[in-house]
């Protein structure tokens, strides 16, 4: 099964997700999946794709989540991409992430979310942020409190990154595209 193309990806995005925040978080986890698929070698369009559309049942569908999704709305997407969005929520749909990009879009999704709200915070956003602060916040439970620590701390692990690599990584990938 072919990939339909990034503009049909993202008019399918905005029609079912009209939150600019989830809009937001939804681009940030393409971006983070792109830039990971080209250091690893795997397919950017594939990754980006899966980052993009990941949430797209959660604001017209939450409680179905993302099984809504995977099972209605995403029918002419390959299979690869459907299981990695299910495993992205483990609790819902009872899939663990296996593959590559299972794994790294579990480790992109709420360290994404997290890493947004720490750059609300700053007056340069991801520019010159450091790694210490965002581990700083992820310690802190009242910060964000709707990320889950747990799958992030999880996220570390199922891509065999330490917090270091893996926050300086997307805080690189975040600062180039707010530029």
């Amino acid at each position: 099964m072919s990939l339909p193309d990034r503009q049909a990806s993202l008019n399918l995005l905005k029609e079912y997700i009209k939150n600019e925040a989830l809009l937001h978080h939804c681009q940030m986890v393409a971006e983070a999946m792109e830039a990971y698929a080209l250091q690893l070698g795997e397919d950017p369009e594939l990754w980006y794709t899966t980052g993009l559309l990941h949430d797209l049942d959660w604001e017209k569908y939450p409680d179905e989540h993302p099984n809504k999704a995977v099972n209605d709305l995403l029918a002419d997407y390959p299979e690869f991409m459907k299981q990695a969005i299910r495993a992205h929520a483990p609790a819902r749909t009872g899939v663990q992430a296996e593959s590559l990009l299972d794994r790294y879009l579990f480790a992109c999704d709420e360290l994404s979310g997290l890493m947004h709200a720490v750059s609300l915070m700053r007056p340069n956003g991801f520019a010159d942020m450091q790694v210490k602060s965002v581990k700083k916040k992820i310690k802190d439970k009242s910060f964000a409190a709707n990320v889950s620590r747990e799958d992030i701390a999880l996220g570390f692990a199922l891509i065999g990154k330490t917090p270091e690599e893996h926050i300086e990584f997307l805080i690189k990938v975040f600062a180039k595209a707010q530029k």
